[in-house]
């Protein structure tokens, strides 16, 4: 029997120690986004969780009733709640995902080992100034009446939910990424929900966000959160390290392997390796 204890000790610890990633998905998008990002880290034995924000992917609660960032981010604020308090998360955040992260490092400082930031919105206070949405926000006012928009709140308020026009994600999103991810993105992208997202503002009282390392991995052709809104924000709030990816807004798919790689070189840099 102690042989037995030993052995499962031993396991549990070797758990605690495996790198776990937590994979956070844009505005509109799902856990679904990552699956070859997934792939390539559970082969390679590393813990992964992709989780779905309130009314994405297959959380089936109607996006038009999320109104609050605080709502909208719930899953991920559970997620974090629930983990072992020794035990540390590696946060990677895409897109609008960045906002997600933002918020968990606010509250959850000793749980995070490292935060990644993906081509994503990485503002310290959220939607504070007028520069952070500049900086953090998407302008495709260059491709015209680019989004389908629902107007939960009544047609005389603002829209609580948009998408990309369908005809118009490939150009804009997916312009280096394979077909076939292109044409299963547009199958499940859903109403993304805007309103919560304009109202992420965060307190940086008392809390401990500077203590955790970040990274922010630039995507040189993005046509969604441009390469002087992604410099814009770098330059504000400095991560420790930097890394660039030739790739459109999606490097999940347009270049998996390399940002695999990124992701598993930027967790090494905070010690976060496998034990072989």
């Amino acid at each position: 029997m102690l042989i037995i204890k030993k052995t499962e000790e031993a396991i549990s610890s070797l758990y605690l120690r495996q790198p776990h990633f937590v994979l956070i998905h844009g505005l509109s998008g799902g856990s679904w986004c990552w699956y070859k990002i997934r792939c390539l880290m559970e082969n390679s034995g590393y813990k992964v969780s992709c989780l779905d924000l309130k009314g994405a992917g297959v959380d089936r609660s109607n996006p038009n009733t999320v109104l609050d960032f605080q709502d909208y981010n719930q899953p991920l604020m559970d997620f974090m709640s629930a983990l072992p308090d020794n035990e540390q998360v590696i946060l990677v955040g895409h897109s609008a995902g960045g906002l997600s992260v933002t918020q968990a490092t606010h509250k959850f400082a000793k749980k995070i080992s490292l935060a990644v930031y993906v081509a994503a919105t990485m503002l310290k206070a959220g939607y504070l100034t007028d520069q952070d949405v500049k900086d953090g926000v998407p302008d495709l006012s260059e491709f015209g009446n680019a989004y389908d928009l629902e107007f939960g709140l009544g047609a005389d308020q603002p829209p609580t939910t948009a998408v990309v026009k369908k005809e118009l994600q490939r150009k804009i999103i997916y312009h280096m990424s394979p077909q076939e991810d292109s044409t299963l993105a547009a199958m499940l992208l859903r109403l993304g929900p805007i309103q919560a997202l304009q109202s992420a503002r965060f307190s940086e009282e008392n809390d401990d966000i500077d203590t955790v390392p970040r990274v922010y991995i630039s995507t040189l052709y993005d046509r969604v959160v441009r390469p002087e809104q992604q410099d814009a924000m770098i330059k504000r709030w400095p991560p420790s390290k930097v890394y660039v990816l030739e790739s459109d807004h999606s490097p999940f798919f347009s270049t998996p392997f390399v940002l695999f790689g990124l992701l598993v070189r930027a967790a090494a840099s905070v010690g976060c390796t496998l034990e072989i």
